[in-house]
Parts: structure tokens; C-alpha cells; sequence
């Protein structure tokens, strides 16, 4: 069985191997991402915006828990990839055991630490006089479910790495499903309010949770044993290394919201608008936003096993096509969403619930500054991700570091200085424009410069 997959992934057509495994890898992202969207649609239809504008100070609080989750499954989904292009069985079990070790670990010990820290949390990520009490509620409730959270999507990763990307997605789906009929019984029937949201997204995460857990007992290109529980912090170290791109992209977003959230509120207050539109308004935005770019990392993040199996293989031929590829694919996937975005913003918003006349002013301002460069921002994105298979995680760091905080962070705080609000909305495609061209010129020296295909028959001659 391991080594029909391995031809496959080698010589079987690209075009069919990235739609067998992007497919089921872009619906597990999106059911992921309508855990979140899911709460807001029915929090701000059945509630009020207040309500809703809490859960977008909450929503970093989940972020850290996915930066966790992916620090550990991406990292092992791309060592377990690099080991089937090698070979390497016995460090396959051992670095999927590794991450199942540390994944629940992470989730006891996020939970414990924000138990402390809920009050000044909430307040660092943007909460207002208006919604603080919404906020508390639903956040103490959404803990409960972090560590089954971290768990499931670490596993996720590493599922669709071990040739199952059907079942990868089974796992979220049913969560989501769950989810999607709980949250408005609980908000419309049982009037629980937020606290019948959060309670919903958490009896979806700890099915996940129980459904990776199952798997473990059916896998395809490893098998579990005793001693591949044996503590072994080299190989945890490999694994963290290869994920630290996604974690630190993550994180960085997390920095991101929080600053961006205390500007809105900043100048906000200064404005017709208020303190709490704009804090709503880009909350539902940059959710919005993460259904568009969850089909792209879905595009790339599901064609890492065979990224990782040909460059470990050392056919860089293939792999340069792929990227070509999956370039393409990314371009196409931000225009539909450049169209929607500056065609129907007032649409979109009102999914989330109604508002005034302001709360639909700043909504279409927001859709059409914000995301106007979503194209250049999906293949960035992208370039990441593909960068982090071939094995070269330091680059992909840089890469995210340089779009989601080194230029976003000081963009956010400075712009508003002089423009206000729209300044703070400017910040992201000045970021996606530059960060763009890096990507591009990294790309080219990594993987189709003369020099870089001369390193590639070399290593291929050896």
C-alpha cells in the first residue's frame, strides 16, 4: 500500500493529484473557519452587534490555540511527507506519536494559563464598555473547548499527510455540522445567548477530537506502536521547526488583531462611527477574509505531501511545475473574491445581521480598502506554505513574518496618525503589495534560477 502511494504521488498526473488532496484539505479549512462565522451569523441575527463585536475579541484567543495546533500538525505532516519520499518508516510512528504527545499537552497547559489572564486578555484584544460583559461570557465558555480544538486540527494535518484527506475532512465536517444545528437551538429555542454559541462550537470540537482519536487506529503509511511514545525531543524539535512557519504566521495575526482592534476603537471614537462599529465591522471583514484564504492555504497546504515527496525524491522538475500550478490556482481564487468584495460588500455584511446607515457605510468602505489586493495576499500566502514542503522553513517564516507583522504591525499604528480610520484599512494591501514581490523573488532564486536548477541536478546526479 505504502508504495503504490509513493509512485502515485511520483508519477500519477498533477493536476489530478492536487485536486485528490486540495479538495477534501479546502473543505476541512472552510468547515474549520465556519466554527467562527457560524456563531457570528447567528449571534448577530438572534442577539444584537454588540454581541457579535465580543466574539471578535475572543477570536484571537482561538487563533493562538490554531497556532498551536498547526505549529504541531504541519510540522509533522511535513516531516511525515519528507520521511515517505525517504524511506523512513521508523521516524514516520515516532514523529506522529510525538505530535499526539505534545498536542494534548499544549491544550491542558493554554487552558490553565487563560483561566489566570481571562480579564486582561479581553481587554488587550479590544473589548469595549459595550460588549466586555458579552465577551466574559462567551470566552469562558470557549475555553472548555481549546484543548479538543488543538488536538483535532494537529491531527488534521497530519491525517491528510498520511494519504486520507476523505477522512481529514469527515473529522471537521461532522464537528461543524453539530455545531451548525446546536447554535440556533441554543440561541433561539433555549435563549441561551452566547453562552449557547460557545457551547455548540465545543460539543463540535470534542467530536472532531473523538474522530482523530479513532483514526489512530486505522492509519495507511505508519503504525503506531509502544515505543513510539518514547519521549524524543530531537524529533520534536525537526517537527516544531517545519510547523514554526505556520505558528509564527499565526501569531503574528494574533498581534495583528490586537492592534488593529485597539486602533479601531482608538480613532473609531473620534469618528461618526462610534468605538463599536469598526470593531465589528473588520472582525466579521478579516472572517470573512479567512474563508477566502482558507481555500488557498487549502490549495497548497493539501498538495504538501506531494510537494514534500518529490523534493525529498529529488524530482525538482515536478515540484516547479506544481508551484507553477498552484501559482494559477491562487491568482484565480483571488479574483473571484476581488469581485465580490468590491461588488457586494453591503451583501456580505448583512449575512452577520442588520445594522444602520453607518454600520453599512464602514462595511463597504472596509471590504473594498481591506482586501483590495486579495489576489497578491492569496499567492503570498500560498508561496509560504509551499516553501515550508520543500523543507525550507525559514523562508516561509520570513515570508509570513514580513506580510502579517513586520510590515502590518507599524503600518496599522502609523497610517491612522495622519488618515484615521481608512489609514488602519490601508495598512493590508501596502503589506500584500510588497510582501508580494519578496515572495516572488525568493521563488525565483530557491527554485527557477539557472543556479537553482543546476543545485538540483547535482543533488539529483548524486
Amino acid at each position: 500500500m505504502e508504495q503504490k502511494e509513493n509512485n502515485y504521488f511520483g508519477s500519477e498526473k498533477l493536476g489530478k493529484l492536487i485536486l485528490k488532496f486540495a479538495i477534501p484539505c479546502i473543505l476541512s479549512l472552510l468547515i474549520a473557519s465556519l466554527y467562527n462565522l457560524v456563531d457570528q451569523i447567528f449571534i448577530g441575527n438572534g442577539i444584537n452587534y454588540l454581541a457579535n463585536g465580543a466574539t471578535n475579541v475572543v477570536f484571537p484567543i482561538t487563533i493562538i490555540a490554531l497556532a498551536f495546533s498547526l505549529l504541531i500538525g504541519d510540522g509533522c505532516a511535513a516531516f511525515l511527507s519528507l520521511c515517505q519520499g525517504k524511506g523512513d518508516k521508523e521516524h514516520a510512528h515516532r514523529s506522529v506519536a510525538t505530535a499526539i504527545m505534545f498536542s494534548v499537552a499544549i491544550g491542558v497547559i493554554i487552558t490553565v494559563v487563560f483561566v489566570f489572564i481571562k480579564e486582561p486578555v479581553l481587554w488587550a484584544f479590544g473589548a469595549t464598555q459595550g460588549n466586555i460583559g458579552y465577551a466574559r461570557e462567551y470566552f469562558d465558555y470557549i475555553l472548555i473547548g481549546l484543548p479538543f480544538y488543538i488536538f483535532a486540527n494537529a491531527l488534521n494535518s497530519v491525517i491528510r499527510a498520511d494519504g486520507s484527506p476523505a477522512f481529514a475532512l469527515i473529522t471537521i465536517s461532522v464537528g461543524c455540522v453539530m455545531n451548525i444545528i446546536l447554535d440556533p437551538i441554543a440561541i433561539f429555542v433555549l435563549h441561551w445567548g452566547v453562552t449557547g454559541a460557545a457551547l455548540a462550537t465545543v460539543a463540535g470540537q470534542i467530536v472532531s477530537a473523538v474522530l482523530s482519536v479513532i483514526y489512530l487506529f486505522f492509519p495507511r503509511t505508519f503504525k503506531l506502536q509502544v515505543k513510539s511514545f518514547m519521549p524524543d525531543f530531537r524529533l520534536l524539535g525537526k517537527i516544531c521547526l517545519l510547523g514554526i512557519s505556520s505558528f509564527l504566521t499565526q501569531l503574528s495575526i494574533v498581534v495583528t488583531i490586537a492592534c488593529m482592534n485597539n486602533v479601531l476603537t482608538k480613532y473609531g471614537a473620534m469618528s461618526e462611527y462610534g468605538e463599536d462599529i469598526p470593531l465589528t465591522v473588520l472582525g466579521i471583514v478579516m472572517k470573512v477574509f479567512q474563508i477566502v484564504i482558507s481555500v488557498v492555504v487549502g490549495i497548497a497546504a493539501g498538495s504538501q505531501p506531494i510537494i514534500g515527496y518529490n523534493c525529498g525524491a529529488g524530482n525538482m522538475a515536478r515540484v516547479r511545475q506544481l508551484y507553477k500550478i498552484i501559482f494559477i490556482a491562487e491568482a484565480a481564487v483571488g479574483a473571484v473574491a476581488l469581485i465580490c468584495f468590491e461588488c457586494f460588500p453591503v451583501q456580505i455584511i448583512q449575512i452577520f445581521g442588520s445594522g444602520d446607515a453607518l454600520y453599512l457605510q464602514f462595511a463597504a468602505i472596509s471590504f473594498r480598502i481591506y482586501l483590495c489586493t486579495i489576489i497578491l495576499c492569496c499567492i503570498q500566502k500560498a508561496t509560504s506554505i509551499f516553501l515550508q514542503a520543500l523543507g525550507k522553513p525559514a523562508l516561509s517564516m520570513a515570508l509570513s513574518l514580513l506580510r502579517d507583522f513586520v510590515l502590518s504591525v507599524p503600518l496599522i499604528l502609523l497610517l491612522p496618525l495622519g488618515m484615521g480610520l481608512e489609514g488602519a484599512l490601508l495598512s493590508a494591501p501596502i503589506a500584500d503589495a510588497v510582501s508580494f514581490v519578496v515572495g516572488m523573488l525568493i521563488m525565483y532564486f530557491t527554485l527557477f534560477s539557472r543556479k537553482a536548477k543546476s543545485r538540483a541536478e547535482e543533488t539529483n546526479n548524486k
